[in-house]
């Protein structure tokens, strides 16, 4: 069986997920097709698990830099979860590229190369937004690219944690701030 519970944030309604011990997910107001991929319905509950993480997320929302003290468990291929411990490595404020991320994976498994694009598909099918903070990866030259939230939602994060967006670029189709 699995759970939902729902949390108002400054960003708008964020949908938690839990397996009954563990967060399992934490939606976006643009995710829309989260409960499709599970063969059940989720049902809603108070746990306490949901209470950690909405714990975590009104410091998180204030500007506080919480620590994770509940379990999380984001499911994918083995890949895709080295990919989101490395995204937990990410300090608040900071960014990394896709590339930055794909070195690490490389050394992690090996090899002397690993590819940015690949990276870019595990950091987006990332099923923890915000708490693993896939907000956080940005493109080559800082550029900010695709978000699942939104580039706005991602700005707005980013602004949140006090990263300078001057040094941040816009993707090409938008306008500087």
């Amino acid at each position: 069986m699995h759970y939902k519970s729902y949390y108002q944030s400054p960003i708008g309604h964020i949908t938690l997920t839990s397996d009954g011990q563990n967060l399992t997910g934490l939606w976006l107001p643009k995710h829309t097709d989260f409960e499709a991929q599970d063969d059940n319905p989720l049902q809603e509950m108070d746990l306490a698990v949901f209470d950690k993480a909405k714990h975590w997320l009104d410091a998180y929302f204030s500007g506080d830099n919480p620590k994770i003290d509940f379990p999380l468990k984001a499911t994918g291929t083995t890949f895709r979860e080295q990919v989101w411990q490395i995204l937990l490595e990410i300090p608040q404020g900071e960014t990394w590229t896709y590339g930055d991320i794909a070195e690490k994976i490389a050394k992690k498994r090996g090899k002397t190369k690993m590819s940015a694009q690949a990276v870019g598909g595990a950091v987006g099918s990332n099923p923890i937004s915000i708490i693993i903070p896939c907000h956080r990866v940005v493109g080559k030259d800082g550029n900010l690219t695709g978000y699942g939230g939104g580039i706005d939602t991602k700005i707005m994060l980013l602004k949140l944690e006090s990263v300078d967006m001057d040094v941040l670029y816009r993707p090409k189709h938008s306008k500087k701030p």
